[in-house]
């Protein structure tokens, strides 16, 4: 006998103008007040569970110019001033974290005999900014297309987790705005969940957390050099994330230019919109099928690089 989803899965496979006008339908009650970035997330990944994403391949690629357009968006919401100050306070919780992560992630690669390429994703993703992170050090270091997937994967399945339960723990501890958006700068992998996650928690803890991971997004940049060396290919192209001078741009114009400071808030609206959306649809991407592909060691190592930054930033940060 066929089980229910199955069921509908082969329903929604036999009609699929059916199944994009759902899938649109949903999209565009994500642009509205109505659904919020955590409840985008989950009812991106029940959808795909059941009815499946019909526009798979345009989501992915959709998802990281959406994401960056929307954190610029997002630049025309803070201030200049408040943002140094909270880039001040992260540089050394940047630079601490990445070096500790990338570190215990060499090391568990090779504890848990896992491929050095897959290991190596899975902690650049882990140590700078997820999903950017992966994507500009892949190339470099020559990544087959499996061994990205199983990285993404894995790096957004825990920022899914992250997005859901972090501003539960931060009022279990009764963290201040500005302590919460600095936890989940440093603790969260992915620009999407940071932002999502300190954005329903306030909107202090949403400029602090924004502004320090787009400063630690930087960081790329000697990651990906570093990685020429590391798997000895000078061929390989770095990738200069431009998307972060847009933002400081936008920071810029909304701080010091009256008429733009008056629009602001209209445009940070929009953008948070269309992080909504973002969120939706990298829900949309977290298939079982996916997920089942990810394999036990990348996962082990993952979970355990994800709670060695989470929890040792929570207790520096809470003492």
């Amino acid at each position: 006998m066929i089980n229910p989803v199955l069921r509908l899965k082969i329903f929604f496979a036999s009609h699929v103008k059916l199944q994009k006008l759902i899938f649109t339908l949903l999209a565009v009650l994500c642009l509205t007040p109505l659904i919020s970035a955590p409840v985008a997330l989950v009812l991106g990944f029940v959808l795909v569970q059941l009815a499946g994403n019909p526009f798979e391949h345009t989501t992915q690629k959709f998802i990281p110019i959406l994401l960056q357009v929307s954190v610029v968006g997002l630049g025309f919401g803070m201030n200049v001033s408040n943002a140094l100050k909270a880039g001040r306070e992260g540089f050394v919780f940047t630079i601490g974290s990445i070096f500790s992560v990338l570190i215990l992630g060499f090391l568990l690669t090779r504890w848990l005999k896992l491929e050095k390429i897959t290991g190596y994703l899975v902690s650049a993703g882990t140590a700078i900014c997820g999903g950017s992170a992966i994507a500009a050090v892949a190339p470099i270091v020559k990544a087959r297309p499996s061994q990205i997937s199983v990285a993404l994967a894995v790096v957004f399945t825990l920022n899914a987790v992250a997005l859901l339960i972090f501003p539960a723990i931060g009022h279990y501890f009764n963290l201040s705005q500005h302590d919460f958006g600095l936890w989940c700068a440093i603790a969260i992998h992915d620009t999407s969940s940071v932002v999502g996650a300190a954005s329903k928690y306030g909107a202090q803890a949403l400029e602090v957390a924004t502004t320090i991971k787009l400063s630690r997004a930087l960081w790329i940049i000697p990651l990906s050099i570093a990685s020429v060396y590391l798997f000895k290919n000078k061929a390989g192209k770095v990738k200069i994330p431009w998307f972060i001078l847009y933002f400081v741009i936008a920071m810029c114009l909304s701080s010091y230019v009256g008429f733009v400071h008056a629009i602001s808030p209209v445009i940070v609206a929009i953008a948070k919109a269309g992080l909504t959306l973002t969120l939706f649809l990298i829900g949309a991407g977290l298939s079982f099928k996916v997920l089942k592909s990810v394999g036990l060691k990348p996962l082990t190592m993952a979970i355990l690089l994800w709670i060695f930054i989470s929890c040792s930033t929570l207790f520096i940060i809470l003492h």
